[in-house]
């Protein structure tokens, strides 16, 4: 029987080919889209589900409440772990560790030096880490590791890195040295992590070799002070009530913290929510976005639901071609319940066929989606059988969607109508025309709404990116000088001298971060008027007597700083003006800030400028100089050498003399343009899915507006030839065959249009600068939708239009 099922199914296939390849197009479209986001949010949301008892374990975290600001930290205080364990109950294990910035790392192996520049992937961790975090040991043993200071343990990638010419078994013992002066030993080995983890540390340096260090210099052992690198993780004995253990944790800081003059609070963060949670960053790996992924999902749902509609569409208008086979078959004792079956089993090849090409087409499409696809995303159909059963359900289901319908109307054809050419002689065809027009609608409010998305999304980018920040942007580079917060050695200075003699540089600065950057100091300031004390969260950012210059930042009111090693003025911008009330910035000028017990001078006050991306609002923010303390260069290229080679030349000598400055590090830099457009990568691939998926659905749309065309034109072919007798040019003929269509496309506008207006409204409210949405993206939209369609249905109406009126009354 089922033999039967496929020999007439490929016949049918091969009888109607053009129907057949625009069913399996729309299909396959979707079916590539559905598996390739299957993919993605498969590997987003698999990430720390290898761990055992991950549902028990937690971060600690900390937030910080400013008087009109909340500061959220992945770290904690250097006293917290030790209180925790000793007075919170029901904790079965738990790991403090501190993540490292870029380590230098020395070699010596047979007498030969090898030096590793910028090592990353390192952390001091003490010995309780790897009873929380289980890793399969190569050599050494877990339970004496890290417990004593000048430890390290190393992953087997890293042990072949360091000592490629060493066994691993006798690796043990060997010496690895950390910025020229800490000594440590190797005690043991470990595999390298192949699940989906973000725990993708190498070296596990003993806590205790840094221990002294951190309290000397980074506040280790102070409540109030939080690092971001300080982290600490704990695994309960039960699942715990979060809402209790937080106010357990609030216990704790209460009763050791004495002085705080800001409330901060504790809390537990999931292992599961550290991939998704960007608030509290601290490994830095590429986090993954809910929103965005769920979006993906909606819209591989949507492409699904087009090819759908295409085949139900097509399928359902060749009705009538089949309806003589199924009458004879019924007439012959065939029951509907097996022609539903022999025409799912048709819709079921055609998608078997649909998934095999999307199969075929995915590894492709990983390639050309390189940059939106995750870093340790794979695709092999042997190691990873959930794909198999992925797919294997989708086909399952597209197949049932897909072809459920229309078996249903088939099969239900009454044999002595059929036999009679009388199938349709009843109200169900004019119920079946309007199915038939309702999915073409949604077919095209699916295409409209992604167009006007598409449309709204890039124009906030070239809003964001074209708005005036208060800055200059172009022709500046920023890079770091090397700076040691242990021993300052003013290298910098030797630097900035030896740049000054650069004939390509107009101008330099030698001061903080740039006016807009990822980094954010703030401080709790407070300010006295009239006898009443204003508190605020004030954003702290360095400068010198050059830097507003460079970057044409304009002082409203007042005078530039001077060039000092200490804080001894400020100036602060026209919110922080308002926020205190003066609306004159002028009159700002000359007033103290009480920060602690010093009171420091407000000397000018500068024009508002927006110090990250346009999703926040310009806040209260103060500019100092502490001179010896700046380490990042603002360079002005010269604008003469902007159409030629003297941008490369300029940059050239700069390296050459950083090389004498700083022989042994690497020279790296960045266009300060550009990091202000990495602000928007988010967006920016919002818009290139947008695109995407905008594309894909006109195709599909279009190839199912073909598809019905085709058949429309082929039904009508007669009628055709009469008109064209009785006088009827192409124009009216074309006409005729496209207004229907048409009509749909407008009706499919009318609705879109108030749900894209609104969606769009919601999505721009995320940004406090944003655009407006014209109503020029609508008319666009209408109008490049009618075009296309009208392109389509002109393939095949321009042709049935021209043929010899003689052959269209001889098809009977």
């Amino acid at each position: 029987m089922f033999k039967n099922y496929f020999t007439i199914a490929i016949r049918n296939f091969w009888r109607n080919r053009v129907f057949a390849f625009i069913n399996m197009a729309g299909l396959s479209i979707g079916i590539s889209a559905a598996l390739v986001i299957y993919l993605i949010v498969h590997y987003e949301f698999s990430f720390e589900k290898f761990q055992k008892d991950g549902g028990r374990i937690y971060r600690i975290v900390t937030n910080m409440h400013f008087p009109d600001n909340d500061f959220k930290n992945s770290g904690v205080p250097g006293p917290l772990p030790n209180a925790v364990r000793n007075e919170i109950p029901g904790i079965e294990e738990s790991s403090a560790f501190w993540t490292a910035d870029q380590t230098k790392v020395t070699i010596i192996e047979n007498g030969e030096t090898k030096v590793f520049k910028k090592q990353q992937r390192i952390i001091y961790a003490d010995d309780h880490y790897f009873k929380l975090f289980p890793y399969k040991w190569l050599a050494g043993s877990p339970g004496n590791a890290l417990n004593e200071p000048n430890q390290v343990v190393l992953t087997e990638s890293r042990v072949k890195t360091y000592f490629p010419s060493v066994d691993i078994s006798k690796a043990i013992g060997q010496t690895i040295i950390y910025n020229d002066t800490v000594k440590a030993a190797l005690v043991g080995i470990v595999k390298d992590m192949d699940e989906i983890t973000d725990f993708t540390f190498q070296e596990f340096i003993s806590l205790p070799t840094y221990s002294e260090q951190l309290k000397h210099n980074n506040g280790w052992d102070e409540w109030g002070s939080v690092n971001s690198a300080s982290q600490f993780f704990i695994k309960f004995k039960n699942k715990p009530d979060t809402a209790k253990s937080n106010k357990e944790l609030a216990a704790v800081r209460k009763k050791h913290e004495k002085d705080a003059y800001l409330s901060t609070e504790h809390l537990l963060q999931p292992l599961s929510d550290i991939h998704f949670n960007a608030d509290f960053d601290a490994f830095d790996q590429k986090k993954a976005h809910k929103p965005t992924l769920y979006g993906l999902i909606v819209i591989a749902l949507f492409l699904l639901l087009l090819g759908c509609i295409n085949f139900i569409n097509l399928t359902t208008a060749q009705a009538a071609q089949r309806a003589k086979e199924i009458g004879i078959r019924k007439t012959m004792g065939s029951s509907r319940r097996n022609l539903v079956i022999q025409f799912l089993s048709e819709t079921l090849l055609l998608t078997v066929c649909a998934a095999i090409i999307s199969i075929i087409l995915t590894p492709f499409i990983l390639k050309l989606f390189s940059n939106f696809i995750p870093e340790g995303l794979h695709f092999d159909l042997l190691r990873q059988p959930h794909i198999l059963i992925f797919i294997f359900l989708l086909v399952l289901v597209v197949s049932f969607l897909s072809g459920f319908y229309p078996a249903m109307v088939l099969s239900g054809y009454k044999p002595v109508l059929v036999l009679k050419n009388l199938a349709y002689a009843n109200t169900s065809k004019s119920r079946r025309i309007w199915i038939r027009k309702t999915l073409t609608v949604s077919q095209f409010v699916i295409a409209q709404f992604f167009i006007i998305a598409t449309i709204i999304v890039s124009k906030q980018i070239r809003f964001a990116l074209n708005k005036d920040m208060g800055f200059r942007k172009n022709a500046i580079i920023n890079f770091n000088a090397p700076y040691n917060y242990q021993h300052p050695d003013d290298k910098q200075f030797v630097l900035q001298q030896k740049l000054q003699a650069i004939p390509g540089i107009e101008k330099l600065s030698l001061a903080g971060e740039p006016p807009a950057s990822i980094s954010l100091a703030i401080s709790t300031m407070k300010f006295n008027k009239d006898g009443k004390e204003i508190e605020a969260t004030v954003q702290v950012k360095q400068a010198d007597t050059n830097y507003f210059d460079l970057y044409r930042m304009k002082i409203i009111a007042g005078r530039n700083l001077q060039q000092s090693d200490t804080v001894r003025e400020y100036l602060a911008n026209e919110a922080y003006a308002k926020f205190l009330g003066y609306q004159n910035p002028a009159d700002l000028v000359g007033k103290m800030i009480n920060q602690g017990k010093n009171k420091i001078p407000i000397v000018g006050v500068l024009a508002d400028f927006n110090t990250n991306s346009l999703h926040s609002k310009v806040g209260p923010l103060v500019y100092t100089c502490q001179a010896r303390s700046h380490h990042t260069f603002s360079v002005l290229l010269s604008s003469n050498g902007k159409n030629t080679d003297g941008w490369k030349k300029t940059i050239s000598q700069i390296t050459s003399v950083w090389k004498e400055v700083y022989p042994e590090d690497d020279f790296s830099y960045t266009f300060f343009d550009k990091s202000i457009e990495a602000f928007y990568k988010t967006e920016q691939q919002t818009a290139q899915l947008m695109n995407w998926a905008a594309a894909l659905s006109i195709i599909i749309g279009c190839l199912g507006l073909l598809g019905l065309v085709i058949y429309t034109t082929t039904q009508r072919t007669k009628e055709i030839g009469v008109r064209k007798v009785l006088g009827a040019s192409v124009t009216q003929i074309v006409s005729l065959l496209s207004k229907d269509f048409i009509r749909l496309v407008i009706i499919a506008f009318i609705i879109v249009t108030p749900l894209a207006w609104w969606a769009m409204n919601k999505w721009l409210e995320d940004f406090a600068y944003r655009t407006t949405i014209s109503w020029w993206v609508f008319a666009v939209t209408g109008f490049v939708m009618i075009l296309i369609a009208l392109l389509t249905l002109s393939i095949q109406t321009i042709r049935s239009a021209t043929v010899n009126p003689v052959e269209s009354l001889r098809t009977e």
